[in-house]
């Protein structure tokens, strides 16, 4: 496996494995830039926009100097609002998992100054908080900043526009001079100029300089949904889109990786690419995205890069991009050659700050939409079968069945011929929109005494009952006799097993293929 771009920054062992499993693949700009130099012990005067990945700039190297054993505060950063101190401390919890006994809290206005109280009496080693909440704990004597080592003021130009330039320098007064003071800010104004020149020592600047963005002919939605929501509110948009080609973006290579078994458990067509992959594999699925085996591409950042396919119908940001250059990048993929582009992005709750900056950044603007329900689902399927009769008349060739029609016809009107057809259709596609979430349903009754289990391969996947039931066997030992029903449906399939054969099912058929499909079996009532 070729070496990770965050080791060229000698950073701890015990971050780098947080680094591994969150699947970054490589340093953004400021990341690059700051690390190093922070690392060093410089002061620096960081000018970089949210979204460039400045939090873990300051919080990768700031934590490395961090004393477990030593329960005072340590570290403090000073954030404009709530919503961004409580990102920041949840990035420098994510950040030090590994290193035990290193802690971090967010103090803001608007929380129970009480909890916050009691937090700090128990010891924690970095605090994060707005300078109005910071200088109150102050005042009560529950924050003590006499072993502060690191002091980072986060969106200082907008703390200045707050008006918080006296709270801060307050702040920083109760701090000892020999200490490392970071600044990150958009915009360095002359206010900062002078803040920096009054507390910090020969700051290093570090600048990103951003490419000139245009967002082409893109049609930009966004969806808020909760984290929990996410795989289902993509699947109702895919199932609601039905684009031809499409490409799904995550921030790290576990991200892709969950996503693509995720998918594909439901019966989508998608194929995942990042930066650990063989070359022979990623010409593998390359091959099917472009040959349109493949409906969906899942991606990160890095391994999109010399990806060049004009045909992208759709692109979805599963994740919001660290880096909001990321974002054009991303969504340039669609709308080519002339067609109007498609664009939309999953965000949380506590994104949406970011995605108002983001918007600001690219100069875009990206519209809220609801997410789809079953009954739109069914209704633009409606549309899409309304659209394939008229082309299928306009085509012709219906000789053979206008004589079955006619038929039909000197018993029915062709209205009710007509209508009945359509029922038919449309209840074959309510039944595929539902298909997935009875996959997900906790109702499916069984035998006493009996479970039933769902494996992803249908009938599309050219698989059939007797090919299930043959691996199931040959694979765990079981005797046939002992399987009860399996209900084959076009993307997956439900099978019943005695409850005490369950676990030897399951490690058995882990990794087993049917019909070269890498199957995923689980107990049908299991997911949430």
């Amino acid at each position: 496996m070729k070496m990770n771009e965050f080791e060229k920054l000698n950073i701890s062992n015990e971050i780098l494995k947080v680094v591994g499993e969150l699947g970054f693949e490589a340093p953004t700009p400021i990341q690059a830039q700051a690390i190093p130099k922070v690392k060093e012990g410089h002061d620096i005067i960081g000018q970089a926009q949210t979204g460039t990945g400045k939090t873990a700039a300051f919080s990768i190297p700031l934590i490395d100097k961090v004393t477990p054993s030593d329960k005072s505060v340590q570290i403090l950063v000073l954030t404009p609002t709530r919503e961004l101190a409580m990102q920041v401390a949840d990035e420098i919890t994510k950040f030090s998992k590994y290193l035990h006994g290193v802690k971090a809290v967010a103090i803001y206005g608007g929380q129970p100054i009480e909890r916050q109280i009691k937090a700090l009496k128990q010891g924690v080693q970095i605090v994060v908080g707005t300078p109005g909440r910071v200088l109150d704990h102050i005042k009560r004597k529950t924050l003590k900043l006499g072993g502060v080592k690191g002091a980072v003021l986060d969106e200082a130009d907008q703390m200045l526009d707050m008006g918080f330039i006296e709270d801060i320098e307050s702040i920083l007064n109760e701090m000892p001079e020999e200490k490392q003071t970071l600044m990150f800010s958009a915009t360095i104004p002359k206010e900062i100029e002078q803040l920096a020149k009054k507390y910090m020592k020969k700051p290093v600047k570090v600048k990103v300089v951003h490419k000139e963005l245009t967002v082409p002919q893109i049609a930009q939605y966004y969806y808020e949904v909760k984290p929990h929501e996410k795989v289902e509110s993509l699947c109702r948009i895919l199932d609601m889109e039905k684009a031809e080609l499409g490409m799904i973006f995550c921030n790290t290579k576990k991200g892709v990786d969950d996503l693509v078994e995720k998918l594909q458990s439901r019966g989508y067509s998608v194929e995942g690419i990042h930066g650990d992959m063989r070359q022979v594999q990623r010409e593998r699925v390359m091959k099917k995205f472009r040959d349109g085996t493949t409906d969906m591409l899942i991606a990160t950042d890095v391994a999109a890069r010399g990806i060049d396919v004009d045909n992208v119908a759709l692109v979805v940001n599963y994740d919001l991009p660290d880096n909001f250059e990321y974002y054009v990048h991303r969504i340039g993929r669609t709308g080519r050659a002339g067609k109007l582009g498609l664009a939309y992005t999953l965000v949380i709750p506590r994104q949406l700050r970011t995605l108002k900056a983001l918007e600001g950044y690219a100069k875009t603007k990206i519209i809220r939409k609801r997410v789809p329900t079953i009954n739109d689902i069914v209704e633009k399927q409606r549309e899409f079968i309304s659209k394939n009769i008229v082309a299928t008349i306009e085509k012709g060739g219906l000789l053979e069945h206008i004589s079955f029609i006619e038929n039909l016809a000197e018993e029915y009107s062709s209205v009710e011929i007509g209508a009945a057809l359509l029922s038919m259709l449309i209840k074959q596609d309510e039944m595929r929109a539902l298909e997935s979430a009875e996959a997900y349903s906790p109702g499916n009754a069984t035998e006493d005494g009996m479970v039933r289990m769902y494996l992803n391969i249908g009938k599309n996947h050219g698989a059939s009952a007797g090919n299930i039931l043959a691996a199931i066997t040959s694979e765990s030992g079981i005797s046939g006799d002992v399987v009860g029903v399996i209900d084959m449906y076009d993307k997956f399939t439900f099978v019943e097993l005695p409850q005490k054969y369950e676990e030897r099912v399951l490690r058995s058929m882990g990794k087993n293929r049917i019909k070269g499909r890498k199957i995923n079996i689980e107990r049908a009532n299991s997911k949430k």
